[in-house]
């Protein structure tokens, strides 16, 4: 017992003089170096932590390659097929909706501390835009102006519609696109998707707000006329994407590896390109075919005359898979590498964005085919392909014919490896039309792939108040409801 006494004085001694030596703050004494808070971390740490950690998620085999890539007809999957033909998995659906708003979440942060018009809120600004527009697009009607208020109280925030939540987007990427100064603020290194080039972030959110405007032209035409008329109208101004070294796309390292790549390496045989998108490729001679698609196995070994075939989209039985094309190296792997890139804006998008806004007559400064003729062109180019490629290509079967069946197919085309994009522009216009629901479906009641995501189980059990309502518009769980912006008739 002596002994033990001896020994609790002794230690008490201790804490006393680390105490006393050490600091005389109660609030210095219970903090954490490898757990800091919001105060102490920089705000370029937390720039690219969102670019890097919102990219890595929503442009991998769960976001993107299972369920969006497939909604939009695009990719074929050959292996473990249940998304493929609509099986779906509740905890995907709400692991999605998560990886969403704790983007949006740090990029208020980035927001609320920042000088308001400087640099670094302008970015954060843009870069939450763009988190919203995926969001919405996803979803639907969304948690937005209330969203990120739980500091404030808000636990259970209300949904808005998207006819107010585009709306604002243009309104807010317009400020932040304004606010944006070449001798301002520096964004230091934490830019890790345009490395601190405020021209670059000044031609994104333009060509972002040309994106939106394209998505409601149908349902919002005042809107959406006057973006593209002052943007198109001033681009001294109101910069926009105009060539390939413009494309927004995050780079990836072998550090760093890109999600693609780094999921083709244990999962060789999971993912191939459809058979939608290979013939539309073939029937057009499209360049671009070889770049999307890698030629069979059986082509290779011989075994068969056909180098190009797309497996069909919802098929429940796994692919032969030496019978089919897999998905191009440029995109899916290359030599082993697990470099690439994740491409959120190209600038072939701006201009199939602005000859969709010439056929509808707006003063954009440019015709519908001259519009038509430069998208194609940037989009064979980026492919590796030549300028030559393009004329030829565009002289041939490419050759302008001023539909919206032709401008929205090659606009689809165009976006390959940007799941979320392709299934939106599907859903503006029906094209291309092949994309069919799948055939081997559980859900043989529906005449269209999924026109959203339903909203994920935390919403309608956490947030039931404000999400009953939306939920009960739904088809179903894992069909969603039509978009605001999506005019087609007869879909169910």
């Amino acid at each position: 017992m002596k002994i033990y006494k001896i020994k609790i004085s002794v230690l008490l001694m201790a804490i006393v003089l680390v105490m006393t030596g050490c600091t005389s703050s109660f609030d210095e004494v219970n903090s954490d170096p490898d757990n800091p808070n919001g105060t102490d971390v920089p705000l370029t740490n937390t720039l690219a932590y969102c670019l890097r950690y919102s990219t890595d998620n929503m442009f991998d085999e769960w976001f993107d390659l299972n369920e969006s890539c497939g909604f939009s007809g695009q990719i074929a999957k050959w292996m473990y097929t249940d998304e493929g033909y609509y099986s779906f998995r509740p905890t995907v659906n709400t692991a999605s909706w998560n990886v969403c708003y704790l983007t949006a979440s740090n990029l208020q942060a980035i927001i609320d501390k920042s000088t308001e018009g400087s640099n670094m809120w302008a970015v954060a600004t843009i870069f939450q835009c763009q988190i919203f527009q995926v969001i919405s697009d996803r979803w639907g009607n969304v948690p937005y102006s209330d969203a990120l208020k739980l500091e404030d109280g808000v636990t259970k925030p209300a949904y808005d519609k998207q006819s107010v939540i585009y709306p604002d987007l243009l309104k807010r990427l317009k400020t932040a696109v304004e606010a944006l100064d070449v001798n301002g603020d520096a964004l230091g290194k934490g830019d890790v998707l345009l490395n601190g080039d405020i021209t670059a972030w000044k031609k994104y959110g333009n060509s972002l707000r040309l994106r939106i405007a394209a998505r409601i032209a149908n349902i919002d035409p005042t809107d959406a006329q006057s973006t593209f008329e002052e943007i198109l109208g001033n681009t001294t101004k109101y910069p926009i994407l105009q060539s390939n070294a413009d494309n927004v796309s995050f780079q990836w390292d072998n550090e760093y590896p890109e999600p693609y790549a780094d999921y083709y390496q244990t999962r060789p045989n999971e993912y191939g390109v459809s058979k939608l998108m290979v013939e539309t490729l073939k029937g057009s001679n499209d360049p671009r075919l070889s770049v999307y698609a890698k030629q069979t196995a059986d082509y290779t070994n011989g075994n068969s005359t056909t180098p190009y075939v797309g497996y069909q989209n919802g098929l429940e039985a796994a692919a032969n898979v030496s019978a089919y094309s897999g998905i191009g190296t440029r995109f899916m792997s290359i030599d082993g590498s697990l470099t690439g890139f994740s491409p959120w804006m190209r600038s072939c998008e701006t201009y199939f964005a602005i000859a969709y806004a010439a056929s509808k007559g707006w003063s954009v400064g440019m015709t519908q085919k001259a519009a038509y003729e430069k998208a194609v062109t940037l989009s064979i180019t980026e492919n590796g392909g030549t300028d030559s490629d393009a004329t030829t290509f565009l002289a041939n079967s490419g050759l302008y014919d001023g539909t919206q069946k032709q401008l929205f197919t090659q606009w689809w085309v165009s976006v390959f490896k940007n799941g979320m994009e392709a299934w939106s522009l599907f859903r503006m216009s029906g094209y291309p039309s092949g994309n069919v629901i799948a055939p081997d479906s559980y859900y043989s009641g529906h005449n269209t792939p999924p026109m959203c995501y339903g909203y994920p189980d935390t919403e309608r059990n956490l947030n039931s108040t404000n999400c009953a309502p939306e939920a009960a518009a739904e088809s179903d769980y894992f069909w969603g409801k039509q978009m605001w912006w999506d005019t087609r008739t007869g879909l169910k």
